[in-house]
C-alpha cells in the first residue's frame, strides 16, 4: 500500500502533466522557452508580495505571472527593444526584486529551496483541490483558444484575416501560462517547471503527425516523467522534483534513439 503522502503527490503530478503537455507543445511550437522562464522567475516575487499582503503563495505567484505577461504583451507593441531582451529584463529583474523584498523578512520562515526545486511529497488536499481544478479550468481555456492560437502559430497574419483574433489568443495562452506555472510551483519549482512544459512536448513531437496527437502525447509522456520520478526518488532517495525532470530528460533520450515517423509542427 502508498503512504497518503505519495498518492497526493501522485495524483498531483498527473494533475500539472495533463496541463503542461498540451500547453507545452506551443512553447516548443512558438519557441517561448524563455517567455515561461521570465514568468517561472516572476514568482519569486509574487511570493513577497504574498507574503507582504497575506495571501496564498499560488495566489501571489498567479497574480504576479499575469502582471510581467501583460507587461510583456504592452512592452512588445510599445517599445522598440527585441522581445529577447525585454524577457531578460522582466526576467531576472523580477528574481531580483523578489530577493530583495525576501530579504527584508529575515525571521519568516520560508522554504527557498522548496519553491526552486519542488516539494512535491509535501502537497495537501488544498494543493490537490487547486491543481486539478486550476487544471481544468486551464484545459477548458486551452480547448476554447486552440483554433485561433494554431493559426496564430502557424500564420499571424492569416489569422488575423480570417478574424480569428491572435492577439487575443497570445494573450490568453499567456494568461494560462500563468496558472499552469503558479500551479507547479510546489511540485518541481521555479527552475524546474519549464523543463517540464518542454520536454514531454519535445518527446513525442518525433512520433505524431498532428498537433492534436501531439498534445495527447505530451500529457502522456507527462504523466510517466511523473510517476517514474516519483518511482526513482522513493528508490534512490533523490529529490522528487529535480527526480521528475531527470525521468522526462531520460524518456526523451530513449526516444530519440528510435526511427521517428515525423516531425509535427503546427503547420
Amino acid at each position: 500500500m502508498l503512504d497518503d503522502f505519495l498518492i497526493r503527490a501522485l495524483l498531483a503530478g498527473i494533475g500539472i502533466a495533463m496541463v503542461a503537455g498540451p500547453a507545452g507543445c506551443f512553447i516548443v511550437w512558438r519557441r517561448l522557452a524563455y517567455f515561461g522562464e521570465t514568468i517561472a522567475h516572476s514568482a519569486l516575487l509574487g511570493v513577497a508580495i504574498a507574503v507582504l499582503v497575506n495571501l496564498h503563495l499560488v495566489i501571489g505567484i498567479f497574480v504576479t505571472a499575469v502582471v510581467v505577461v501583460l507587461a510583456m504583451y504592452y512592452l512588445e507593441r510599445r517599445d522598440t527593444l527585441p522581445t529577447d531582451t525585454l524577457l531578460g529584463l522582466l526576467s531576472h529583474g523580477g528574481l531580483a526584486v523578489g530577493l530583495v523584498l525576501l530579504s527584508f523578512f529575515p525571521d519568516m520562515r520560508l522554504d527557498l529551496q522548496g519553491l526552486l526545486f519542488g516539494d512535491i511529497l509535501a502537497v495537501s488536499r488544498l494543493d490537490l483541490a487547486v491543481v486539478w481544478g486550476g487544471g481544468a479550468i486551464a484545459l477548458g481555456m486551452l480547448w476554447w483558444i486552440w483554433r485561433p492560437l494554431l493559426a496564430a502559430t502557424v500564420s499571424p497574419d492569416l489569422a488575423t484575416v480570417a478574424r480569428l483574433h491572435p492577439e487575443r489568443a497570445l494573450l490568453v495562452f499567456g494568461i494560462l501560462l500563468a496558472a499552469v506555472i503558479a500551479a507547479a510551483i510546489k511540485i518541481v519549482g521555479v527552475l524546474l517547471i519549464v523543463a517540464l512544459l518542454i520536454i514531454p512536448s519535445a518527446t513525442v513531437r518525433r512520433f505524431t503527425s498532428s498537433p492534436e496527437q501531439m498534445a495527447a502525447g505530451a500529457a502522456v509522456a507527462g504523466v510517466i516523467a511523473v510517476a517514474g520520478g516519483l518511482l526513482a526518488s522513493a528508490t534512490l532517495d533523490t529529490p522528487s522534483g529535480p527526480s521528475i525532470v531527470v525521468t522526462a530528460l531520460a524518456v526523451f533520450l530513449v526516444t530519440r534513439l528510435g526511427r521517428p515517423r515525423r516531425e509535427v509542427n503546427a503547420r
